[in-house]
């Protein structure tokens, strides 16, 4: 088992934005949303770093107008090929109607260089899903891990499988994600990504392992993960580069497409005129960080500088989402 040594903390103070580019180009899900800059998200209030932890939320003040609510979509200025991704949270977006927060990672050129979701749900949702997207030629066994396996086969083309679904195993923890896991008093989760696998777990805040407050982290003694996708895949050939993003959208390919069969329907008969008029039911749609580190072994250590991800040549624009539904970021 490797013995994980601490390459990136990004801190808790002002420096942590200085660790992100923020992203403020048209949604590529087709969200209800408006993603803003550095200045105009502090000057919002729609960040900020006081009390010890990282604020990252949206505008729950104003009714929103074209092209919607104002958010906040980071994308970290470095990327990885391997590591231990660690997440503590005090808060995470909440099970609000009309939202979908995502923490995830992301490579160049999708889907090429893949995509790893960490916590990712929309609306009302009470349990987190995992996922990967790839291109073809990975698949992952039904086993390894407590989740529940929804699609088996990562490549987003995958027939017999909804466009751009990919891999996904789904967990049952209601603990693991919005008003649960806030209701718990947060937590962490951990993401291996290693040449024989990809794996994640997730702790309440009353569970986490001493290990990882005494930044010595070892997943051997971590137990059976949530999510484990392994099998028929050449990791290292499917997964480079990628970097680490936090965003909160609205509507859009999935929070919206699904509104009409949810129970947010009740709410509002379109999702966007929801999320338009109604700013103070956000106010739970908020990141609190209490810190993000990476960690990596002495072997696999593989870290580079990530491109400037705001310029258009580099740009990620693309389209996916599980159950059918497009999620492009």
């Amino acid at each position: 088992m490797a013995a994980y040594q601490l390459q990136d903390d990004y801190g808790t103070g002002d420096t942590f934005f200085d660790n992100f580019d923020f992203y403020t180009g048209g949604d590529p899900t087709n969200g209800y949303v408006s993603y803003v800059d550095r200045s105009t998200a502090s000057s919002s209030g729609l960040i900020n770093t006081s009390g010890g932890s990282v604020y990252i939320g949206v505008d729950s003040t104003n009714v929103a107008s074209a092209p919607g609510r104002q958010s906040v979509r980071l994308s970290s200025t470095k990327t990885y090929n391997h590591g231990l991704v660690i997440l503590d949270l005090a808060h995470m977006p909440g099970s609000v109607c009309g939202s979908w927060p995502a923490f995830w990672m992301l490579g160049p050129d999708w889907p090429n260089n893949g995509e790893i979701d960490i916590i990712e749900g929309v609306n009302e949702q009470s349990t987190n899903a995992v996922a990967l997207h790839t291109s073809t030629g990975c698949t992952i066994n039904d086993s390894g891990f407590s989740g529940k396996l929804q699609t088996s086969n990562c490549d987003v083309a995958a027939a017999g499988q909804s466009n751009n679904a990919g891999c996904g195993i789904g967990s049952s923890d209601t603990q693991s994600y919005g008003d649960g896991f806030n209701q718990a008093g947060g937590g962490v989760y951990a993401t291996e990504w290693t040449s024989a696998g990809i794996s994640v777990w997730f702790w309440p805040s009353a569970s986490v392992p001493s290990d990882i407050a005494n930044g010595g982290p070892d997943p051997s003694g971590w137990g059976t993960p949530s999510a484990a996708f392994a099998g028929d895949c050449d990791i290292d050939a499917h997964f480079n580069q990628l970097q680490i993003l936090f965003d909160v959208t609205f509507c859009g390919d999935w929070a919206g497409n699904v509104w009409s069969t949810s129970s947010c329907a009740s709410k509002d008969s379109s999702c966007t005129s929801y999320v338009q008029n109604n700013p103070a039911d956000f106010a739970e749609s908020y990141w609190s960080v209490n810190s993000l580190k990476v960690y990596q072994d002495g072997s696999s250590a593989r870290n580079v500088t990530a491109f400037d991800a705001s310029t258009p040549s580099s740009r990620i624009v693309r389209k996916h989402r599980r159950n059918g539904f497009y999620h492009g970021q």
